[in-house]
């Protein structure tokens, strides 16, 4: 099995690359951030406000242009708060749309693997009526919490692979 590293926090203490996207993009008022916590992980956290029509906070790591022609699955090991997460992918950062699927979080630590396939097609919000991922590069992935209410989140992020 192939599998090759996309970020390991252990390993890698750069975070520039990482960027917060929030809802106070198009005026929201909630409130995500991104650092290397005590542990050396990844902590993805803040507030969901449902103020001005926001409702969500997203992190997006941008690896240059990475292949998956020869890999299958992302897979992430990770420590949430017990609650749903959205995954998203980019093929190509000009592109409009995200291929997007959801994952809950059990409030240990826990590998969760996605299929590149799986990744359905996503624009604001709204499910696309095209194909699923077939691309063979990606330029853009991240997490984007926001469950249509006001509430805390954190997730804590080990490593990600492709494999």
């Amino acid at each position: 099995m192939n599998t090759e590293t996309i970020f390991n926090f252990e390993k890698n203490n750069d975070l520039s690359d990482w960027k917060i996207v929030n809802d106070n993009v198009m005026g929201g008022r909630s409130d995500g951030t991104f650092y290397r916590g005590s542990q050396g992980n990844g902590i993805f956290e803040g507030s969901i406000s449902l103020k001005n029509n926001g409702g969500f906070a997203s992190v997006r790591y941008w690896p240059g242009k990475l292949s998956v022609e020869d890999y299958d699955k992302i897979v992430f090991r990770l420590k949430g708060d017990g609650k749903r997460y959205q995954f998203r992918i980019k093929n190509d950062l000009n592109d409009y749309r995200s291929y997007i699927t959801y994952f809950e979080t059990s409030g240990e630590w826990q590998e969760i693997e996605i299929s590149l396939q799986s990744l359905y097609p996503s624009y604001r919000g709204r499910t696309l009526d095209q194909p699923n991922f077939s691309g063979d590069n990606l330029e853009e992935l991240g997490f984007l919490f926001g469950n249509g209410r006001e509430e805390d989140f954190r997730l804590e992020i080990k490593s990600l692979e492709l494999q």
